[in-house]
């Protein structure tokens, strides 16, 4: 498999989305300016640097390319702002209208290929949003790899990176996934990059804050509707006081973000449990099947073997997941808050 020619095609359309946005740019500023990938440096927050001159005063802008843009995507350059070197530039496709007013009030500066800019960097104020697409369905396309149930494969690929190197059939076995599904989801992500494979060194598990950027974006969409269980609503406050046995359910979502921070107050209840106990936890909770209850009890879709169910909720990673999900003012700052103490530090890790 030409891995090298894949991770070049990658960096070919990067380059190119910001090379057609840096043109559009340049229609409303008399800028000079040039890029320099920087793509060796790990977990740097940033895929290029564009160095250039802008009436007479030079700047450097690091770039982070996203082709398309979604709120996952958003949260994560504003963690990557403040650990920059240079003013940090967002570059993607497309940033819709809503997006950019919430890029702009984040003090998050981007650019896309139809002319939308936020531009705040002395001499420069540039705020243009609301230019279309002609097409915008062109510019919603997911990989095969987190469309289905590998993304449980990728979920134990971030949990236990050392996994990429178990055989495909223990693998399966492992995620209560098909062999085939393990084999085309590995395939891809050494496509994409994001497993190198070295030979008889075995594999490695790289780019890992953007695989989990990517299945956090992927699995609201493409695997939590799978598991769950079904909606409730409960009387007032039940989940207070609830001492969780972890071996059958566990707290997501909000609560499990409450929990861990103090700071939220949860809206939506969210309990990942086995699937043959859902009845007792209904019953025991009085709980009444409501299609639009704030209640959502899910599948845990992870095997005890990952050390996963030792505490009332789950790991960090579904938890910001949920969080992003919801993506209201409240459990977005909640979700950066997880992020910061709960998931950063393993993005640091060899």
């Amino acid at each position: 498999m030409n891995t090298t020619k894949t991770e070049h095609n990658i960096a070919e359309n990067e380059r190119k989305i910001i090379l057609q946005a840096l043109d559009t740019l340049k229609t409303i500023a008399p800028l000079e300016c040039a890029i320099e990938p920087v793509h060796g440096l790990p977990d740097q927050g940033y895929d290029y640097l564009v160095k250039g001159r802008v009436f007479g005063i030079d700047f450097t802008w690091c770039v982070e390319v996203k082709k398309r843009l979604t709120k996952a995507g958003e949260l994560q350059a504003l963690l990557n702002k403040e650990k920059v070197e240079h003013p940090l530039l967002l570059a993607t496709e497309y940033v819709p209208p809503e997006a950019a007013t919430r890029l702009h009030e984040a003090g998050i500066q981007f650019i896309d290929t139809f002319g939308n800019a936020f531009i705040h960097h002395q001499p420069l104020f540039i705020f243009v949003k609301g230019n279309k697409p002609v097409r915008p369905e062109n510019f919603i396309t997911t990989a095969r790899v987190f469309k289905g149930v590998g993304l449980k494969v990728l979920f134990a690929l971030l949990c236990r990176p050392e996994l990429v190197d178990m055989p495909y059939r223990d693998l399966a076995g492992m995620t209560k996934v098909a062999l085939g599904t393990v084999k085309n989801t590995m395939t891809e992500l050494i496509q994409k990059g994001f497993i190198l494979d070295m030979g008889k060194r075995g594999k490695k598990l790289v780019n890992k804050e953007k695989l989990f950027e990517r299945w956090t974006e992927a699995y609201p969409e493409n695997l939590k509707p799978k598991i769950l269980m079904g909606r409730f609503r409960g009387e007032g406050n039940w989940w207070k006081d609830i001492q969780l046995d972890p071996a059958i359910a566990q707290w997501g979502g909000e609560v499990a973000a409450a929990k861990l921070t103090g700071y939220l107050k949860p809206e939506t209840i969210t309990l990942y449990a086995d699937k043959n106990r859902l009845a007792d936890i209904v019953i025991e909770n009085k709980l009444k099947k409501d299609p639009q209850g704030n209640v959502e009890i899910l599948e845990r879709f992870w095997q005890g073997d990952h050390g996963l169910d030792e505490g009332e909720t789950v790991h960090p990673f579904i938890i910001y997941a949920d969080l992003v999900a919801i993506g209201d003012q409240r459990t977005m700052e909640t979700a950066r808050m997880i992020y910061e103490r709960h998931i950063e530090g393993y993005f640091r890790q060899n």
